[in-house]
């Protein structure tokens, strides 16, 4: 059964993801769904989507599922992000972003997110492993 996440829908907590368009919306056992329209906050001079905000988008996606997957109390930190932009993506696009857990151990949680565009073509891709910190009993 997932964690009751409910109260990190939105911003997931974090008020940076609301300044960059993104928007937790759905979540269930080891994934994360949200809506993401890039602002221009999120964007460079010509207009498109930063190649660091990509990263920001993921690791963000691929927190919450692992959060989603974790007892309360237990809690994920990066170790490692990497992401590839396949495409470019513009300030209002309609883009959905998944954060899935590929597998999680006793102490390391490995996640993977992608960034979607409204034709479902793939817009950016992401691999991250997290260090599990569990509650003391």
């Amino acid at each position: 059964m997932a964690r009751n996440l409910d109260q990190a829908l939105g911003d997931g907590g974090m008020p940076l993801l609301t300044h960059l368009g993104l928007s937790f919306e759905r979540y269930g056992e080891g994934w994360a769904e949200a809506r993401w329209n890039p602002t221009a906050l999120a964007c460079n001079p010509l207009g498109t989507v930063h190649g660091g905000v990509y990263g920001v988008v993921h690791d963000a996606a691929m927190n919450f599922a692992a959060s989603s997957a974790l007892d309360r109390g237990d809690r994920v930190a990066t170790l490692d992000l990497s992401y590839q932009t396949i495409r470019a993506s513009q300030a209002g696009q309609a883009l959905v972003v998944r954060g899935e857990v590929v597998r999680l151990t006793g102490s390391v949680a490995y996640l993977e997110a992608t960034v979607h565009d409204g034709d479902r073509a793939l817009v950016s891709r992401g691999a991250g492993t997290f260090l599990v910190r569990r509650r003391s009993p």
